[in-house]
């Protein structure tokens, strides 16, 4: 398995943020986790409000915790929204079921960790994610 190293982390960051730009996007947070659902790296754009690592995390450690992208999480809590109050109490930090919330997997399929961003709408939100963990030279599983 790649270990997502902490120059990995600061790509997507950077990434994440250009590509943001580039769609003129609201301010954004973005958080990288470990497979064990670690921070690696935050940043929030100037700008953005104050709760954005709260939220990005919540998305991206539901990526963990689940072992599938927010956009699957999304899907599957539309026909058991007790199940994800239940989960949601019972792991650390959260769970957000959201697009946003995007597994990074190394070229053998594994799960390195996962990318959580909030400031726009959720789509966008996933949008520059998937960039961030593509630049990085990981495949990026939104689900």
């Amino acid at each position: 398995m790649t270990m997502l190293t902490l120059d990995h982390a600061r790509t997507i960051i950077a990434t994440a943020f250009a590509k943001a730009a580039e769609l003129g996007l609201k301010p954004l947070g973005v958080v990288v986790l470990d497979a064990g659902g670690h921070t690696r790296a935050f940043e929030r754009q100037d700008g953005a409000s104050t709760a954005r690592y709260k939220i990005a995390f919540g998305k991206a450690n539901g990526c963990i915790a689940m072992g599938f992208g927010a956009r699957e999480l999304h899907r599957r809590v539309q026909n058991r929204p007790y199940f994800l109050g239940a989960v949601g109490t019972m792991v650390d930090g959260g769970i957000l079921p959201v697009p946003g919330g995007v597994l990074i997997r190394d070229d053998a399929g594994e799960i390195v960790g996962a990318v959580g961003v909030t400031g726009d709408t959720s789509d966008n939100d996933e949008t520059c994610a998937v960039a961030g963990i593509e630049a990085a030279g990981f495949t990026a599983d939104p689900g």
